[in-house]
């Protein structure tokens, strides 16, 4: 029978200072947080990472944010309990009809704490945008909503902060469409985000309740 191996000692202070679980539980946190802060810091020049995340199609089954994001893509969190959005939704279904030939670009309508059978009567067969479900509002809050409707404009995988929309929006608004027309054709030419976003500012601003 082999020899028994020594034990390391445990001094008394290590048994004396069960705070020493906690300290490093805080640590680690405080790194886990760094590391997400590091992932979705915005970038300096007026765009942040987009934060993906788990969602449901219209099947109901699982899909990720990712897969439904185009060059450029108009990513719309509302609710069919929400009147304000269901009040929004016609102008959303001019701006899909009217853009349904730009190239790149795609809207996607993420219904919050919603019922399949509930979304459906609103947006029917509607092939213009992907209809994408957030149940326990998982997405919309990693993109800081907490109300709706709220709407964001992506672009090669990153948001444009002053293109945040809150509330009821006019999407039939010409600049607004100017703006996205500017956005769309300008990432379908290859140019590069800092140089659409120099462009974008210099455009007239629509009315934007963020």
């Amino acid at each position: 029978m082999p020899p028994k191996a020594d034990l390391p000692e445990v001094s008394q202070a290590h048994l004396d200072n069960p705070g020493l679980g906690n300290q490093a539980k805080i640590w680690f946190a405080i790194i886990f947080v760094l590391a997400l802060v590091s992932v979705a810091w915005p970038r300096g020049d007026g765009t942040t990472t987009a934060p993906g995340g788990f969602l449901l199609d219209s099947n109901g089954r699982p899909t990720t944010l990712g897969n439904h994001l185009t060059p450029v893509t108009l990513l719309h969190f509302w609710a069919t309990w929400c009147p304000p959005c269901i009040t929004e939704i016609p102008a959303l279904d001019r701006l899909a009809a009217d853009y349904i030939g730009k190239p790149g670009f795609q809207i996607a309508m993420v219904a919050v704490a919603d019922d399949i059978e509930k979304v459906r009567p609103f947006v029917g067969n509607q092939r213009a945008f992907s209809v994408l479900y957030d149940p326990e509002w998982q997405v919309a809050h990693r993109y800081g909503t907490r109300l709706v409707p709220e709407t964001y404009v992506i672009v090669r995988g990153r948001t444009i902060d002053q293109l945040k929309f809150v509330g009821n929006t006019n999407w039939d608004d010409p600049q607004i469409r100017a703006i996205l027309d500017q956005i769309i054709s300008r990432t379908a030419a290859g140019e590069e985000l800092d140089e659409i976003l120099a462009v974008v500012n210099d455009m007239p601003r629509p009315k934007i309740n963020a």
